[in-house]
């Protein structure tokens, strides 16, 4: 085999550590870069919004579309930064993150005229469903075994009796 192809795992056989490793890694690249330009993105649609659009009369989905920036940039923290207190900081924002979306993309379709416009109107609809998934994935990717090992985050089992 020459030196430019990869074993590839025989049918029933598991992957080998090194690519779930270098999934991971990789992963968590991923999300220090596109959550940056999304927090960029939702934070100046906002600001345009509250500050430059005329005629603005629901002040909520730009709002929203700030928390939503803010989020964004805190979650960032913990893809960039490996420290247990970023780590937890990270789990608790991509939580609160999934929530607010799954509750604010409902509510776009029962009550539409109060959600408006916001980065998470129809679960992220025009963002390409990004504030939808994209949490899941970096929660996926915090509570990954060797991402948590980087943080030094352990769980403890404990024995109810």
């Amino acid at each position: 085999m020459d030196q430019h192809q990869t074993e590839q795992p025989a049918a029933g056989e598991q992957a080998k550590p090194e690519t779930y490793s270098t999934l991971a890694r990789t992963s968590g690249a991923i999300l220090a870069v596109s959550y940056p330009i999304l927090a960029l993105s939702t934070g100046v649609r906002s600001l345009y919004q509250l500050l430059l659009k005329e005629g603005v009369t629901n002040y909520l989905p730009p709002a929203m579309s700030g928390v939503a920036a803010l989020f964004y940039l805190t979650a960032t923290i913990g893809f960039t930064r490996r420290a247990r207190w970023a780590w937890w900081l990270s789990v608790g924002v991509l939580g609160l993150e999934t929530l607010l979306t799954l509750i604010v993309g409902t509510l776009s379709y029962t009550h539409p005229d109060l959600i408006g416009h916001t980065v998470w109107r129809h679960f992220g609809e025009d963002y390409g469903y990004f504030p939808l998934f994209q949490p899941l994935l970096g929660l996926i990717w915090l509570f990954w075994p060797e991402t948590m090992r980087a943080y030094g985050i352990r769980w403890r089992r404990r024995l109810l009796g």
